[in-house]
């Protein structure tokens, strides 16, 4: 009952999250940390970011992982499969009705509200940003890490920049964060994992993309090829949504599944809602001329290009528990951790900041925001109806 109880508080806290997170996936972890670390306290700020670290290694979308994964450490795997759910579906539904021929939002107040969401992701990275470097960043060597990662990467191509970063944060951890950390390692959470079913994933994970192409050339245009289609997609790409684009675009569009005029259409609508842009998959499964469409579509490709992240992330989580706490591994992970703050700090400035403050009202209303948060504790959905409102100002001023 204990477990069934959490399990509907993880729900509930991630449908919140679901139905506020604009931005994209760096904003999304701000938008974890500040209800689910720094209110909720379901794990501290190094245990968050040793979490984080993890998933930007692994393939998939980093941030629903992250989502997944504390769901999992908090309820079990009905905390899992509800943070996923929750988080995952008010985006996904309305992706669904968009592909069904709703009309999309428009005009001035519209458009006021959407360039609105994006302002207050500055002022939500913003502010984990800020949190995280103060817990993560104390002293110069880390500080030098987390410069030396956001020079990295806002120098390099995303996935590349980031994982290069991470990994030079975890080699300059291995040399210069040498002493003891018993403080971090005390407070690492476990997610209970049992090896042989981490095994089962790592093998379901990697038995999908050898079967999956045989399948879908054997049984010809069908449901297995949208599903094989999806599933390496997702088992692909690091580094969040936006990298899965081309892949998609191979997958769908390319094969003459989706016209190149829905699929455009269907972007600019998923960067219109909260939640994972892997949702995206949904109104693509809906719109295909392959396989079921409509909603038995959008479920199928839905599920197949987040399947292979949450596989692969179960699969190596009873190992990461297992090494995580040796000393020479948190050297390296304090090195990740200072790396992780660089990197959300360069996504702060591209494409956060970039695209969002195009001017000064843009950039009033962005500060305000970050005061919000930081100053007077506002939660992160309230500063959202803010930004909106402000947003629909502004494009009457």
């Amino acid at each position: 009952m204990q477990t069934a109880a959490r399990a509907g508080e993880v729900f509930l806290a991630f449908l919140r999250l679901g139905l506020t997170s604009f931005g994209g996936p760096i904003a999304h972890l701000g938008y974890f940390r500040d209800d689910l670390v720094v209110r909720r306290k379901w794990m501290d700020d190094r245990a968050y970011a040793d979490l984080v670290a993890l998933c930007q290694f692994l393939p998939g979308p980093a941030s629903s992982q992250v989502g997944f994964a504390m769901g999992l450490q908090r309820a079990g795997v009905l905390g899992a499969l509800a943070a996923f759910a929750a988080f995952t579906l008010p985006s996904a539904v309305v992706l669904v009705a968009f592909a069904s021929g709703a009309a999309a939002i428009g005009g001035p107040v519209g458009e006021g509200v959407l360039d609105g969401l994006k302002v207050v992701a500055v002022a939500i990275v913003a502010h984990a940003v800020w949190g995280m470097a103060k817990t993560l960043t104390p002293d110069a060597p880390r500080a030098g890490i987390g410069v030396a990662a956001l020079a990295l990467a806002l120098l390099l191509p995303a996935a590349p920049g980031q994982l290069a970063a991470l990994a030079v944060g975890v080699v300059a951890g291995l040399v210069l964060l040498r002493g003891s950390d018993p403080a971090a390692a005390a407070t690492l959470p476990s997610f209970g994992v049992r090896r042989g079913v981490a095994v089962t994933c790592l093998v379901v994970f990697v038995g999908g993309l050898i079967a999956l192409p045989v399948l879908a050339t054997l049984a010809g245009p069908g449901a297995v090829s949208l599903v094989d289609a999806f599933y390496r997609a997702g088992a692909l790409v690091f580094g969040g949504g936006h990298v899965a684009l081309p892949l998609l675009q191979a997958g769908v569009v390319e094969t003459g599944w989706v016209s190149p005029e829905s699929f455009l259409a269907g972007y600019g609508a998923a960067q219109a809602v909260p939640g994972p842009l892997f949702t995206f998959a949904a109104y693509l499964g809906a719109v295909s001329t392959v396989g079921p469409g409509g909603i038995p579509g959008a479920a199928l490709a839905l599920g197949a290009i987040f399947l292979p992240g949450f596989l692969i992330l179960v699969g190596v989580l009873p190992f990461w528990d297992a090494v995580r706490t040796r000393p020479r591994v948190r050297a390296a992970m304090r090195g990740a951790n200072a790396a992780v703050v660089g990197i959300l700090g360069a996504a702060l400035y591209t494409p956060v900041f970039t695209t969002a403050t195009t001017g000064p009202g843009p950039l009033v209303l962005a500060a305000v925001g970050f005061v919000l948060l930081t100053a007077f504790k506002v939660p992160a959905w309230a500063v959202v109806l803010v930004g909106a409102a402000g947003g629909v100002v502004l494009a009457f001023v």
